[in-house]
């Protein structure tokens, strides 16, 4: 019989959770608090808790998060903000939503922007810096923030894939102006649904986030001090997301077990992922591989019953949507090379030591064939 390998498996996860969830949700429900609510006030103090920060803004989404972060650094019209051009779509969307203009920076081996590029894209129009904490692995934020001291930029760190990583024992989010996070179903920390929320060090600007998230309303629903916006964090999904953090350090270090065993399996000779330096404490939100021959080989695991996925298999600045911004083919070489090459393998906590293997065993046999 073929064995069935799912890419992610979110069937499993109700199946794992459902008793303790049913009773939470129904709980909740019968509060009565369905738009905001004690469990949504929990959930950010848990936060806070967890991260270390002193403000956590609860939010119905990761990208309005990057939206109302760029939002409260006074982003607008005309503005600059340096992002690499190989994240989902999102990040980039934020900025052209308020007027600004995105900037590309190429990245390094490990997908991350590469700081030592970014000095040469600073212009006068330069507002601020959205590094991309891609797969799980931080950027590195000291040289970034150093860089964002010398010319008096903003610092947004786009975490939705790096919700507990580490580098040099800070945690993503925490070391820039604004953390913005998701919490899709696809995340390690996941609802039900689309949510996210920001943290910052900044309780001013936290104050004037979460006017905004509501429609500018503060303490009194008939006053509005602010035009804002519908971005809040529904009861339930906090409800879901507070049962959730119970179980995050279990479901990050299967994770990191898992990739343990790929590092150790994977044949080298064939295929590149970047390793996990002594700095860094990684949560594999996704673990991508880079290889060529990439098509070839999502057919022949898929023939075996392995679901892969790659992200992202079309650059930002190829997209048709970035044609105005006026970049071509060939305007950054190691983003458009890896996206040729990458492939994500499934390192979800739900499989087992046997599965890892066999997918990791079945990579390097298609390159015996």
């Amino acid at each position: 019989m073929k064995k069935k390998i799912k890419y992610v498996d979110l069937p499993m996860q109700w199946k794992d959770d459902k008793k303790k969830l049913l009773k939470i949700i129904d709980s909740t429900l019968k509060s009565g608090q369905w738009v905001g609510g004690n469990e949504v006030n929990l959930f950010e103090k848990k936060i806070e808790n967890l991260l270390s920060i002193n403000n956590c803004i609860s939010l119905n989404s990761g990208t309005d998060a990057l939206v109302l972060a760029l939002h409260a650094c006074g982003i607008s019209r005309g503005d600059e903000v340096i992002t690499p051009p190989n994240s989902f779509i999102a990040s980039t969307s934020a900025i052209v939503h308020l007027g600004a203009k995105p900037v590309f920076v190429d990245v390094k081996e490990d997908q991350n922007i590469d700081e030592n590029l970014i000095e040469n894209y600073i212009s006068k129009k330069t507002k601020a810096i959205m590094p991309v904490h891609l797969t799980g692995r931080m950027c590195e934020m000291d040289k970034i923030n150093k860089l964002a001291k010398k010319y008096k930029l903003k610092v947004i760190e786009d975490s939705a894939q790096a919700y507990a990583a580490k580098n040099n024992n800070k945690f993503a989010g925490t070391c820039g102006d604004f953390g913005c996070f998701s919490t899709h179903p696809l995340k390690n920390l996941n609802s039900f649904g689309d949510g996210g929320f920001i943290v910052t060090k900044n309780k001013i600007l936290s104050k004037y986030i979460t006017d905004l998230k509501s429609h500018g309303m503060s303490f009194n629903r008939n006053i509005i001090k602010h035009f804002g916006y519908v971005s809040r964090m529904d009861n339930i999904q906090a409800s879901i997301l507070n049962f959730k953090l119970s179980k995050i350090d279990q479901i990050i270090n299967t994770r990191r077990k898992n990739y343990s065993i790929y590092s150790k399996l994977l044949n080298s000779n064939n295929i590149y992922f970047p390793k996990e330096e002594r700095h860094q404490f990684n949560t594999y939100h996704t673990f991508v591989i880079q290889i060529d021959k990439r098509d070839k080989i999502i057919n022949y695991l898929k023939h075996k019953g392995i679901e892969t996925s790659i992200h992202y298999p079309v650059p930002i600045h190829l997209q048709p949507a970035a044609k105005r911004l006026g970049y071509k083919k060939g305007s950054f070489i190691k983003t458009e090379d890896q996206a040729k090459r990458i492939l994500s393998l499934p390192i979800h906590q739900n499989l087992s030591k046997n599965d890892i293997e066999f997918i990791a065993n079945s990579v390097n046999n298609f390159f015996k064939t």
